[in-house]
């Protein structure tokens, strides 16, 4: 099954949290991220958990209709768990993600109902960012003013490329000039901060296709773009068309030669990298969701599949809405499975994380034999010198495109199954991935 997680240790069916996992509530960053779970169509490189209404087959109650008052009850949920028999859990939510899937299939008023749920049971702290996916194809100018109305505060576009020949590669659907136009009317709506997805090294894309895109990109005047290099994710139609030999698999070098060209163009364009795979115009355009996940924060994520972190423990709902919304009906935890992490895997993700960002990771959280590694990747140009002596690691250009090696070399561990398992519930959940999809 695409997508498919090992098992962990059984989640308690009301929830309970382990006694660790409370400690430091509400002091560090706490998010929710709704994955709404739904797409008209598959792309053919997506491996998240979404269905179309073929797939579920109309043998759930679950619709797109529905599921509105399953998340509602799943917020309710989280506040037992996170408060217990406290009318209102003292842990402001900094952040809203709506991912997916294609959030924007609901109707901009069951963004609503959801946001004044998490206000109700847990309070949205003053000027909290709220974002929400979208599909071009799934919003118009009207729904654009309505999602502002409702409380939206940040819409990301799943943009991907602007050569047609690329998006039917991609199984994409929507028209090259969509994007541009949705940016204008998310403007004209009153969002302030705007974004664009791409995607590079997609089979029989050129380098001239790419800087067409990027291009576009800027064009169209976000504040925001993130661009992930195209993954092949076993199960899909991509990996099977790939496997039959009908298109070739990306190559490893091209896609660092794209990347380049998207930080020299996008650079040169007044977005800076501050993740490995985003650009901002300034702090303010950066996403602060992604952000809360990338430095240790905690989030519940609602929904089928989503994946949720608090203090250490981190654990993953079922992921057939059918399943997910037996439970939540039941009163039950939906959480199929959980782990606690122990110290060395929380500093594996600590570094892991932070070597991400163009803030850096800081020396001294580093061992001995790290902080001397550190010293030899600045040596190698893996990393900047002048950051290095102000006491912290920074990724040069080449390091960004090693940025694995660099972990390993300043953890002296290899990536472990729990740290793999972080890097792909991160991704599912809509963080800090090498590849995303805007269904």
């Amino acid at each position: 099954m695409p997508g498919a997680l090992p098992g962990g240790a059984p989640v308690p069916a009301d929830g309970t949290l382990p006694e660790t996992a409370a400690r430091g509530l509400g002091e560090r960053p706490f998010g929710v991220y709704v994955h709404v779970p739904f797409c008209t169509t598959r792309c053919g490189y997506c491996d998240f958990n979404t269905y179309t209404a073929t797939e579920l087959g109309g043998t759930t109650a679950v619709s797109v209709g529905s599921y509105p008052g399953l998340a509602i009850a799943e917020i309710g949920f989280a506040r037992k768990v996170l408060a217990g028999d406290a009318r209102r859990a003292d842990v402001p939510v900094r952040t809203v993600f709506f991912g997916g899937g294609t959030p924007t299939l609901m109707p901009p008023a069951a963004f609503g109902h959801i946001l004044r749920a998490i206000d109700t049971e847990f309070g949205l702290a003053p000027g909290a960012e709220v974002t929400t996916e979208a599909n071009p194809e799934s919003v118009n100018q009207a729904t654009l003013a309505e999602l502002r109305a409702q409380g939206v505060t940040r819409v990301s576009f799943g943009m991907q490329s602007a050569v047609p020949a690329v998006l039917a590669v991609l199984d994409r659907v929507h028209q090259p000039g969509r994007p541009a136009r949705c940016v204008t009317w998310a403007r004209e709506a009153g969002f302030s901060h705007v974004s664009l997805d791409l995607i590079y090294g997609t089979p029989g894309e050129t380098d001239a296709d790419w800087r067409r895109s990027l291009e576009a990109a800027v064009a169209a005047g976000p504040d925001h773009i993130s661009a992930y290099a195209l993954t092949v994710e076993p199960g899909t139609r991509l990996a099977a068309r790939v496997r039959r030999g009908e298109l070739p698999a990306p190559d490893d070098d091209v896609l660092a030669e794209r990347y380049l060209v998207a930080d020299e163009m996008l650079t040169a364009a007044g977005l800076g990298w501050y993740e490995i795979s985003n650009w901002a115009a300034g702090g303010s355009s950066r996403c602060a969701h992604n952000m809360l996940y990338w430095t240790g924060g905690d989030w519940w994520g609602i929904g089928p599949g989503a994946h949720s972190h608090v203090g250490g423990t981190r654990w993953w709902n079922v992921r057939h809405p059918a399943a997910y919304g037996t439970r939540i009906l039941a009163g039950l935890s939906p959480g199929q499975a959980r782990e606690i992490l122990g110290d060395t895997e929380r500093q594996l993700e600590r570094v892991m994380l932070l070597i991400r960002l163009a803030d850096g990771c800081p020396v001294e959280v580093l061992s001995p034999a790290g902080r001397a590694n550190a010293a030899v990747a600045v040596a190698e140009g893996l990393a900047r010198a002048d950051a290095h002596a102000a006491g912290r690691i920074v990724l040069t250009r080449r390091g960004r495109l090693l940025a694995d090696t660099v972990t390993r070399t300043l953890t002296e561990l290899r990536v472990s199954p729990s740290a793999r398992r972080s890097s792909r519930a991160r991704r599912t959940a809509r963080r800090g991935s090498p590849r995303r999809c805007r269904g």
